[in-house]
C-alpha cells in the first residue's frame, strides 16, 4: 500500500495510484478544529502547523500546507499587518497606495522578513515531522496578487489600463520576491509550491496575456528550475483564461468551482492535474456525506486522469467534520 507522499508523486508525476490522492485546502477549520483561532494559525507557525498535522492524520488526506493568508510577502515589502482573532489578518494599509514610486517599498527576504520567516520556519517543521509521508504544500503569492496587495486592488485594476509600465515594474518585482520565497520553501522541505494569484480572474483574456502571464511564466520557471512542483490557485470563474494558462505549465490547478472542469481538461489537456472542485458551502459545508461522496466521484469521472480530490477553494471553517472526511473517502484510482 503506498503511502500520502507516494501516491501524490505517483499522481503528479503521471503514474498511476491506489487511490486518488486528496488535498484540501484547510485554514480556518484547521485552527477551530485544534482548539485554536484563524488569528494564531496566521501569527505563530506552531499552531499552524499542529492543526496541519492534526488534521492530515484525523481526516486522512495526503498532504500538509504552509498557506494561512495572503500578506506574508506584503508584511516583507514594509505593509503593517493587524491579526484578527477569527478573520483573515488584515493590511493596514496598502505600501503603495498613494504612491508608485517602488524605492517606498522594503526588500523582503525570506529569512529576516517575520512573517515570511514564520512560514519558511512551518514548512521545516511539518518537513521535521512528515517528510516522505505526506507531500508538503509551501505557498506565495502570484505577481499579480501581490502587486494588488501592495497598490490596493482598485488602484491596480486602473493600473492595468492606465500605467502599464508601472504594472510591469511591480508584477516583476513581484514575480522576483516570490521565486525567493518559494526557493526558501523548497529548501526548507516544501516539495510543492502553491501560487495563490485570485485577481487573475477579474481581467479579460487580453490583460492576462500581456499583463499578469509573464510574470506568473517566470515564477512557475524559477519554482520548476529549483526542483519544486507548482500548483496554482486562482479563485473565481477562469475559464476565459484557460486558453492561456495552458501555456504556463503549472504541474497542478486549482479550479474553483464555477469552472466546469470537464471543460477545462478539453483546453489544457492531458498532462495537466486538475484539483476537484466542489463548491465549497453548497456542497461541502452544506450538503451531506453521501452528496459530496458522490459529487467527488462524479466530477473524478468529468475530469479524467491525472486528478486530485479537493474542493474549489478553502474549506470552510463551519463544514461538520463528517462532511470532510466524506470529500476525502478513498476513491479507487482508475
Amino acid at each position: 500500500m503506498m503511502n500520502s507522499y507516494e501516491r501524490y508523486m505517483a499522481v503528479v508525476k503521471g503514474g498511476s495510484s491506489d487511490i486518488l490522492p486528496r488535498v484540501p485546502i484547510l485554514m480556518a477549520f484547521a485552527a477551530e478544529y485544534i482548539g485554536s483561532n484563524y488569528g494564531m494559525f496566521a501569527a505563530d507557525h506552531r499552531v499552524l502547523v499542529e492543526a496541519n498535522l492534526r488534521c492530515v492524520k484525523d481526516f486522512d488526506f495526503d498532504q500538509v500546507s504552509a498557506i494561512s493568508d495572503p500578506y506574508r510577502e506584503t508584511q516583507g515589502f514594509g505593509g503593517e499587518i493587524e491579526f484578527v482573532e477569527d478573520g483573515v489578518p488584515r493590511l493596514v494599509a496598502p505600501p503603495l497606495q498613494d504612491s508608485r514610486d517602488l524605492s517606498v517599498l522594503q526588500r523582503p527576504n525570506p529569512y529576516e522578513s517575520e512573517r515570511m520567516l514564520d512560514r519558511v520556519k512551518a514548512v521545516e517543521a511539518m518537513a521535521d515531522a512528515v517528510k516522505g509521508e505526506y507531500s508538503i504544500l509551501g505557498w506565495v503569492e502570484g505577481p499579480a496578487a501581490e502587486a494588488a496587495d501592495l497598490r490596493g486592488v482598485t488602484n491596480f485594476l486602473i493600473d492595468l489600463m492606465e500605467d502599464p509600465d508601472f504594472c510591469h515594474a511591480l508584477m516583476a518585482l513581484c514575480s522576483e520576491v516570490g521565486a525567493e520565497f518559494a526557493l526558501a520553501q523548497l529548501k526548507a522541505g516544501a516539495d510543492t509550491i502553491g501560487i495563490g494569484d485570485a485577481i487573475a480572474s477579474q481581467v479579460s483574456p487580453q490583460t492576462y496575456a500581456d499583463m499578469i502571464f509573464p510574470y506568473e511564466k517566470q515564477l512557475v520557471d524559477s519554482i520548476h528550475a529549483a526542483g519544486g512542483l507548482v500548483r496554482l490557485h486562482i479563485c473565481g470563474n477562469i475559464t476565459h483564461l484557460l486558453p492561456q494558462i495552458k501555456y504556463l505549465g503549472v504541474d497542478i490547478l486549482d479550479l474553483d468551482w464555477m469552472v466546469d472542469i470537464r471543460h477545462a481538461r478539453e483546453i489544457v489537456g492531458p498532462d495537466t492535474v486538475l484539483v476537484g472542485n466542489l463548491d465549497p458551502v453548497a456542497e461541502v459545508q452544506d450538503g451531506t456525506p453521501e452528496e459530496i461522496a458522490a459529487k467527488m466521484v462524479e466530477v473524478y469521472r468529468a475530469a479524467g486522469n491525472p486528478f486530485l480530490a479537493g474542493a474549489g477553494c478553502e474549506i470552510p471553517k463551519d463544514t461538520p467534520v463528517e462532511n470532510l472526511k466524506a470529500l476525502c473517502r478513498p476513491i479507487k484510482f482508475a
